[in-house]
């Protein structure tokens, strides 16, 4: 059995690779892809330590960051996330994982960005219309995994995803796949992970209806309706592969430092650095990382974070997480996240 399992891990480790060198890429391809929400990094505990995740994924948040994480959870655990997104702008994540003992762990997801209703403007009413629009975008997910072996768990999500301004909207479907890894050396694991592998999107509806006049040779039409064509997009397909080390680890403390290396399909390839101390019978965590070393133009800097993990009565505890990112010239990121384990 362990034979097979190595053997699996390798091909799965193969394909990854492989998938990375396959979309290696001289330009970026920055902007060039649809759903890019799908890529804003979820929970705060997470965002304390740099986005550096992949190969901890030891709570709720692992529904976004490696599927397989939620495998080695063992009590059901709720969890929600609110940024204060960019340009006002504000991002929602939420999910629940429900253990089944050895059928598995099953989880579902809802991730939301949303922004206030904006004033249509056109060439004749440049100052406005007196008519409001909304936009946004919106995924839903269910995820199952399942811990193979004492050392490697698999798993992976099904999500259905939609954008959507005023009458037109884009909708979609992608896999995310995952596998964590205990390794030979204690304290250490490596998780890798592939992310919104799927179909295309195409924006469609009333708002691409456009009204033209059509001649022929029976007289003239001026009121035919025609439909704009618009372009097919890929989703924001992205590859990560971390690892994670705890050299502290007792009762009463916990050292976690973890890196990440991250390639997207639409941007450079880059690296997320993060630790986590967590004191006190691990009841406060103080957090920091970096995100997007390595990435040529980037406005992401440093992370700092902190998080409370009381039990709030025997068998459930009380989770809530702060984080803030620095963003350069752009507007700085603040991330909250609470979550219940019962």
């Amino acid at each position: 059995m362990k034979t097979t399992m190595k053997k699996l891990s390798l091909v799965i480790l193969f394909a990854m690779t492989a998938s990375l060198i396959s979309h290696a890429q001289v330009v970026t391809k920055v902007g060039t892809t649809a759903g890019k929400f799908l890529s804003v990094p979820v929970g705060a505990r997470a965002m304390g330590m740099g986005g550096a995740f992949v190969g901890l994924a030891s709570d709720a948040s692992a529904l976004y960051w490696n599927p397989s994480g939620i495998a080695r959870l063992y009590q059901n655990e709720a969890t929600f996330s609110h940024a204060d997104w960019l340009a006002d702008i504000a991002f929602n994540f939420g999910g629940v994982v429900i253990p089944l003992g050895d059928v598995g762990t099953f989880g579902v997801s809802f991730t939301s960005l949303t922004m206030d209703d904006m004033e249509r403007t056109t060439e004749t009413q440049p100052e406005g219309t007196q008519q409001f629009f909304s936009a946004g975008s919106y995924a839903v997910g269910v995820s199952y995994a399942k811990n193979l072996t004492d050392w490697f768990s698999i798993g992976g999500s099904f999500k259905y995803i939609n954008e959507y301004i005023w009458n037109s909207s884009a909708s979609g479907f992608a896999i995310d796949i995952g596998t964590l890894f205990n390794t030979p050396f204690p304290g250490l694991t490596f998780g890798a992970g592939i992310a919104n592998f799927g179909t295309k999107m195409n924006m469609t509806g009333d708002d691409l209806l456009l009204p033209v006049g059509v001649t022929g040779n029976n007289g003239s039409n001026q009121n035919i309706n025609s439909r704009l064509a618009t372009d097919n997009f890929d989703l924001p397909l992205t590859l990560r592969i971390g690892l994670a080390y705890q050299p502290l680890l007792d009762e009463d403390q916990m050292l976690t430092v973890a890196v990440d290396a991250y390639h997207p399909n639409d941007n450079s390839e880059s690296i997320n650095i993060g630790a986590e101390y967590a004191v006190f019978q691990r009841i406060f965590a103080i957090r920091g990382g970096y995100k997007g070393l390595a990435l040529k133009d980037s406005e992401e800097e440093f992370t700092l974070g902190a998080g409370l993990n009381y039990e709030f009565t025997p068998g459930v505890r009380i989770r809530f997480d702060y984080a803030y990112q620095k963003f350069g010239r752009l507007k700085n990121v603040n991330n909250f996240s609470v979550g219940v384990i019962f």
